[in-house]
């Protein structure tokens, strides 16, 4: 038996002022999307916006249902929408956005375990990273300089 430590690497900036120019660009795209979440039961609504390698920005928010598990995040619409539109253009940034009516979410909110999969499968494939940005609705921001970085032991195809 041997004990392995993983680590990964985050960025803080303290709010989104400090946000390199295209950073801030795409979160203020993620903060426009998350105010057309559909999120009547949660009231947290979320928004993500992608800048490809193409330049196009492609955005998503949160779509909830009263069956509750047939809802979905944010970062699946956008990244989803962006393989369906632009199949074989690499994902560059992801900037996600969270806020709640309840409270102020004042600390980053990252992907879910399921969005983390799913961004993981598009960094995988394109063999390339994907720098991730993600926040609350104020405050200070995170980045990784990949998706592997929120995963690092990641489930792929080479599993199957």
């Amino acid at each position: 038996m041997k004990k392995v430590e993983i680590k990964t690497q985050i960025t803080v900036f303290d709010s989104i002022n400090e946000l390199p120019d295209l950073a801030k660009s795409l979160m203020n795209k993620a903060i426009e999307a998350k105010q057309k979440a559909y999120a009547p039961y949660s009231k947290f609504t979320v928004g993500a916006a992608l800048l490809l390698e193409n330049g196009k920005i492609i955005i998503g928010n949160n779509q909830e249902n009263a069956a509750y598990p047939s809802g979905i995040c944010a970062e699946r619409v956008a990244i989803w929408k962006a393989s369906s539109d632009f199949p074989d253009i690499k994902i560059l940034k992801l900037a996600i956005s969270a806020s709640s009516s309840s409270q102020i979410v004042k600390e980053p909110v990252a992907p879910c375990g399921a969005c983390r999969q799913t961004l993981s499968e598009y960094e995988i494939k394109q063999k390339d990273t994907i720098e991730v940005y993600f926040m609350g609705q104020e405050g200070k921001i995170i980045k990784t300089d990949s998706v592997l970085d929120l995963l690092p032991i990641a489930f792929d195809k080479s599993f199957l």
